[in-house]
């Protein structure tokens, strides 16, 4: 519906019921007793009805400007994940391919297109179809990353050792629902890679650290990637309106900088002391060692990005608010005694702004959810989620 047309006809609706309220209140041959209620109460609930709708309208406008900005980041991301030098696949728990980069088509000597609705075992060895099953199946029963060695066959090409990085993805009821593949090229080349993570260890290490406390701003440069040694920030940017839209949350071994974005206004706070280290993208261009170390990291950052995209899209504030609180309890939660702790305090505006909503409104639901035992708050304020999950029910 036209939130526009609806207030107007709201507007036209309330001033009529106005004049003949107030008609019916001054004429002198109406006794006061006889003054008829029903235009008493028409008129306050059309007043109500009103300012709600207006309500309604700024918080319908905040959540397009919202849905507009994410969709933007989920660009640049989806862009970085095409482009990048290692090959990626996104299957079903069959290994039937749904996506695929540009780099895993090339690996593969197979046109984009053409590997959407393939299995993978296709291109699997006859040798190793068996093994490569058998490790599919298991896939089911871990949530932790598999990492396996299969040799592969490019259509109508040569056979190539490839190491594959598996994943799981899960939905809320646990079961397994997709798989992300990272496929590289080894070709005899395991120890190179060893040396290669090794030196980048080194590489991290010999690098300076800054250190940022909780609350304060941290200064992004264009040139610059920060690495995440210890700590959570918040990627956030701002609305015309001024109101801030949180786009991301990066935690220890994450990425983040300026130039990993088009947004004109990105700014990055630090929800607790970080330690970070800083990487020239210079550099990353001329090293491969950290192209390949941190592409996943940005991969990372992408899947994040899709998340707050799809609350963004969810039409109640309470499904929204749902949403959010079980990815902050996948990215920053910690066992409790009675549930998942979130390890870092939210402010009711920070929640609200990942919500496209108001803090009244946060306020309010956070209540309901806390009289319905659904969460409750530690000494010092951090949520803690029960373990049953978060749903917010409607009062009797």
């Amino acid at each position: 519906m036209n939130v526009q047309l609806f207030i107007k006809r709201l507007e036209a609706l309330h001033k009529p019921l106005a004049d003949l309220y107030q008609t019916a209140s001054i004429l002198p041959w109406i006794p006061a007793d006889m003054l008829p209620q029903a235009y008493q109460e028409l008129y306050s609930n059309s007043r109500m009805v009103q300012l709600a709708a207006e309500e309604l309208y700024q918080q319908n406008e905040a959540l397009k400007e919202t849905q507009n900005l994410l969709e933007t980041e989920r660009q640049h991301y989806q862009d970085l994940f095409e482009y990048a030098p290692d090959g990626y696949l996104v299957t079903d728990t069959e290994g039937i391919i749904q996506n695929a980069n540009i780099t895993a088509a090339k690996l593969l000597n197979i046109a984009k297109q053409f590997l959407i609705g393939k299995a993978m075992i296709n291109f699997v060895c006859l040798e190793e179809r068996q093994h490569f099953r058998r490790e599919l199946n298991q896939l089911h029963h871990t949530d932790r990353s598999k990492e396996l060695v299969i040799r592969l066959q490019q259509r109508h090409g040569e056979y190539f050792d490839a190491a594959l990085t598996v994943t799981v993805i899960r939905n809320q009821e646990g079961h397994a629902i997709h798989l992300l593949w990272l496929l590289r090229n080894i070709c005899d080349r395991q120890q190179t890679e060893l040396q290669s993570a090794e030196s980048y260890n080194e590489f991290i290490q010999n690098r300076p650290r800054y250190k940022h406390p909780k609350g304060e701003t941290i200064p992004l440069n264009g040139s610059v990637v920060w690495y995440i040694c210890r700590g959570l920030v918040k990627l956030s940017t701002f609305c015309e309106t001024g109101e801030e839209v949180l786009l991301g949350l990066a935690k220890k071994q994450m990425v983040f900088g300026s130039g990993m974005t088009s947004l004109s206004v990105y700014q990055a706070t630090a929800l607790s002391d970080v330690e970070l280290v800083p990487i020239y993208a210079s550099e990353i261009l001329v090293t491969p060692t950290l192209s390949h170390t941190l592409l996943p990291k940005i991969n990372q950052r992408l899947q994040q990005t899709e998340s707050f995209l799809v609350i963004s899209k969810k039409q109640l504030v309470e499904d929204r608010l749902q949403h959010l609180l079980e990815l902050l309890k996948q990215e920053v939660g910690e066992p409790a005694e009675t549930g998942t702790r979130l390890s870092v305090r939210f402010t009711h505006e920070d929640i609200a702004s990942a919500c496209g909503t108001t803090r009244v409104t946060i306020t309010r639901l956070l209540g309901k959810l806390q009289q319905q035992g659904l969460i409750t708050f530690d000494a010092k304020k951090h949520i803690i989620l029960k373990n049953s999950g978060v749903r917010i029910q409607e009062s009797e």
